[in-house]
């Protein structure tokens, strides 16, 4: 009787299996093409076909066969970790060409990728490119040597996407995610919304039957490219974004990818395999970042990355780039409507301390456009919009209209000033908020959300 129950057990396929304290991972052997586990005991490389009657997904299953999912064909000893991050490096600069910020945030986060799962939180890469920018070379080049990518451009619907992350647990790829059916969109701003955080998973009813609910876990890095930025702030502050509009013109960087790419990618997959074998047992925690100066959220989503930097220089490094991306992020704050409409509440909030006319913010920001040559004017609505749910302001009507209650301008401009980067505004603003030390102090110590 008991021969006949464990005969009928049923295979549990899986990518990652521990045993004994020590961590497996999926491998895909090319000489013999089959799937294999492989593990780190005490140094020395095991290999594993199954744990009972749990096995890695076999090589015939679709995303395998047809390389949807790409997976390291061993563990190999890589030398240190900064030999690594180099290796890892060169290999990005190689075949893709963006800015030198961006290829140095890119190697640090192909490493995290590899250790991601010790964390709660994380970021994602994105490329935000028009066509023909490069926004398919930079998924491929930096996605082929992160953590068990899993590529989704052939995917008609989303529901793939749940099942493949839910079962796979590794880097999805995600091309054109500014997808115009609103249906799709919706759905993939709700896996990027969700998936930065551990322990959130999506609830979806199942298509055969409407009464059975599934939980696809979608926590993981990803690598997306859209064509525009999304209206959800809250979802691009997730981001680490590189634009790509072009302008870069390395002549160096091959047009079309050979045989050579592929071998190179795995190999450094290879390496970076043994690396998180090597240290999965390793505490690894978020590293605070103290200075203030950047953007709390951006500290949230580079904190990950620096946890796994072990040499303080390199991490001081890394930190540094955060820095400068922080900065740059401030300036094209101040390039946007929203960081023109305040420029221009500053200006009448300097000529007079009483509550601020919405209808003069609007014709003055107007008047700008049309200065320009701009013909797209704003409206006392949009404007009206922009101050309460971007800048957090209260607006009231009065005798000839909306105004900005003058209160609620001095409660948020501080922070305002530092987030669209308007800082040599502080002392021209000390004569309608108070004194200009404490003002400037409490400035340059505030952090911004």
């Amino acid at each position: 009787m008991q021969k006949s129950k464990n005969k009928n057990k049923k295979t549990k396929y899986r990518p990652t299996h521990e045993d004994d304290g020590y961590l497996y991972e999926m491998i895909l052997d090319p000489n013999d093409g089959k799937t294999y586990f492989v593990g780190l005991v005490d140094g020395e490389v095991k290999i594993r076909e199954e744990f009972g009657d749990t096995k890695p997904f076999p090589a015939t299953h679709d995303l395998i066969a047809y390389g949807a999912i790409m997976l390291p064909s061993e563990a190999t000893k890589y030398g240190s970790q900064a030999e690594l991050i180099t290796e890892i490096q060169t290999f990005i600069h190689k075949y893709l060409e963006v800015s030198p910020f961006y290829e140095k945030i890119a190697t640090y986060y192909v490493l995290f990728t590899w250790m991601y799962d010790k964390f709660n939180e994380l970021p994602y890469l994105r490329a935000i490119a028009d066509f023909g920018n490069g926004k398919s070379r930079f998924l491929k080049t930096i996605g082929s040597l992160c953590y068990r990518p899993m590529v989704t451009m052939g995917a008609s619907t989303v529901a793939p996407i749940f099942r493949i992350l839910h079962q796979f647990h590794g880097t999805l790829i995600l091309d054109e995610a500014d997808i115009r059916y609103s249906d799709t969109n919706n759905e993939i701003v709700k896996i990027l919304n969700v998936g930065f955080q551990r322990g959130q998973p999506v609830f979806r009813c199942s298509a055969a039957e409407y009464d059975d609910v599934q939980a696809f876990e979608v926590f993981g890095p990803k690598l997306v490219a859209t064509r525009e930025k999304y209206q959800d702030q809250a979802l691009e502050s997730r981001f680490l974004v590189e634009k790509m509009d072009g302008s870069l013109t390395r002549s160096d960087v091959p047009i079309n990818l050979g045989d050579s790419f592929g071998k190179e990618a795995l190999a450094i997959r290879n390496r970076c395999l043994y690396w998180r074998l090597e240290n999965y047992s390793k505490e690894f925690q978020p590293y605070r970042i103290e200075d203030k100066s950047i953007e709390p959220r951006l500290r949230q989503i580079a904190a990950p990355l620096c946890g796994i930097i072990e040499d303080e220089a390199m991490r001081n490094e890394l930190i540094d780039f955060i820095r400068t991306y922080n900065n740059e992020l401030r300036d094209d704050r101040g390039m946007t409507d929203e960081g023109e409409i305040l420029e221009v509440m500053i200006g009448l909030a300097k000529e007079d301390s009483g509550d601020i006319s919405i209808n003069s913010i609007t014709s003055t920001y107007n008047l700008r456009l049309t200065t320009r040559n701009q013909k797209s004017e704003v409206s006392n609505k949009k404007v009206g919009y922009i101050v309460r749910h971007s800048f957090n302001m209260q607006n009231k009507r009065a005798n000839h209209g909306y105004v900005v209650v003058r209160e609620s301008f001095d409660r948020e401009i501080k922070k305002l000033l530092v987030k669209y980067n308007f800082e040599d505004e502080l002392v021209n603003l000390v004569n309608v908020t108070g004194e200009a030390e404490p003002f400037v102090k409490e400035m340059r110590e505030l952090g911004v959300e």
